[in-house]
This record gives C-alpha cells, sequence and structure tokens, in this order.
C-alpha cells in the first residue's frame, strides 16, 4: 500500500553564484509547501532554503542531519516520519543522493512504499560528462579514490585500463584540498595518449570543463586549488 507523504530530491547550486532562475519554479514551490527536510549540514540547508525564497519560514521547518555518520536506527527512524507527510532531501550541492548519504534514506522510502519524485536541477557529473567529450554511451563512476599516493595511483592504472579496454569513461572526485596531489598522480601514472577531462567550478564563474591527452597536461598542469572537480578518464582518442 503506498504511503501518503512523497520523498522529494530537492537539488541545490553548485556553488555560490547564481539566483532562482538556475532552479525550476516547481522545486521552489515544493521549497516553499514541505516542512520537513534532511540534509548533510542544518547551516548549510538553511541558507540554501532561504536563496530559494525568503517566503520559507525557517523557524516552521523540521530538519534532520542526514550523514556519513547517521545509524540504521537513525534511518529507520526517519523512515517513519517519510510515512505521514512530504519531505525533501538537501545535498550540499547540486543533486541529492548521488555521491551523497542521503541514498540511504531514499532505500528506506522504497522499504515503506513511499513514492520517490527526483526533481531536476544541477548535477555535476552528468554536467561535467555531457561537456568532457568522452564516452556518454558508457561510463563508471567511482566516487573517491584512495588518499595515499601509491594506492591512489594503482586504481588510476586500473581505471586506465578500463578505459582502454571498454572505451567507457571513468568519472571520480576528490576532496577540493588534495585535488592538486591527484591531478600530479594522474599525470605520472597515466600513459601519455589517455584522455583526462578536468571540469572546475560547474556553473560558477571561472568554471571550465577541459579534456586533453595526459601529455598535453603535462606540458602545462594548472593549479586546481581548493575548488569542485570532477576528474574523468577516458581511452585514446
Amino acid at each position: 500500500m503506498q504511503a501518503e507523504g512523497v520523498l522529494y530530491l530537492l537539488p541545490v547550486w553548485l556553488g555560490e553564484a547564481g539566483g532562482i532562475e538556475l532552479l525550476p519554479p516547481a522545486n521552489i514551490a515544493i521549497a516553499e509547501r514541505v516542512k520537513l527536510f534532511f540534509c548533510e549540514n542544518e547551516r548549510t540547508a538553511r541558507r540554501m532554503l532561504r536563496r530559494m525564497s525568503k517566503a520559507i519560514d525557517l523557524d516552521a521547518i523540521e530538519l534532520h542531519l542526514l550523514n556519513k555518520d547517521s545509524t540504521a536506527a537513525d534511518i529507520a527512524e526517519f523512515g517513519i516520519l517519510l510515512g505521514t507527510r512530504d519531505a525533501a532531501i538537501i545535498s550540499e550541492a547540486g543533486m541529492p543522493c548521488i555521491a551523497d548519504p542521503g541514498a540511504r534514506l531514499v532505500a528506506e522510502a522504497h522499504r515503506r512504499n513511499v513514492r520517490v519524485v527526483p526533481l531536476t536541477g544541477p548535477s555535476s557529473l552528468l554536467l561535467a560528462l555531457a561537456a568532457s567529450g568522452l564516452n556518454g554511451q558508457q561510463f563508471t563512476f567511482h566516487g573517491y579514490l584512495p588518499r595515499e599516493s601509491t594506492q591512489r595511483k594503482q586504481q588510476v592504472k586500473k581505471l586506465e585500463q578500463e578505459a582502454q579496454r571498454t572505451g567507457g569513461a571513468q568519472l571520480f572526485i576528490e576532496t577540493p584540498y588534495r585535488n592538486d596531489a591527484l591531478l600530479a598522480d594522474l599525470l605520472a601514472a597515466c600513459a601519455g595518449n589517455t584522455r583526462l577531462c578536468v571540469a572546475i567550478d560547474l556553473e560558477q564563474p571561472g568554471g571550465s570543463v577541459i579534456t586533453r591527452t595526459v601529455a598535453a597536461w603535462r606540458k602545462g598542469a594548472p593549479a586546481l586549488g581548493k575548488r569542485p572537480c570532477v576528474f574523468i578518464l577516458g581511452a585514446e582518442g
């Protein structure tokens, strides 16, 4: 039997730039109506909701933390709330539940026959892939690579081999303060003819999506700094 409440996946901006023109009006209307939210960080969520609409009464909403430390008991408790009224998951950036702990609550919603409705909005992974020129027909997202350099290079070689073997694009991300270390390991571990896309600060001023061979990147690797990046390895062009 279908539960009464609906769980919306409510996308937010990928960065600080941009206004409500970047989000569909239907999303704003849902954000104004829903009173139950799940988020990774309460401060960020409140800032995002205020950015969406001044009509949202932040004192009248109910916020629950849903992050990597949420226990199975937490998820079960949240699931009980889902069946009673409409709710929404908000990510720290972009689309909820992709590289995001919200997926656990969505799984619980399905177990409880709660309808899940994904809303249109930015996803850095798909934006990067679409603009990369790499294989949008076959791709795999690997999340975060190992932190330690030796292990990370080994994983990079495996992804490179998979890209060459299948032709599929291999996507991954990194904590921003490790961007430059990851790029250095990519350029050290990969063959010169492997294609590498670096998508940085998508939908933000100064953002870019650039795909070059590893050999070309070695001639002039940029300093990425602590900005959100998506990395994609592709087969030889």
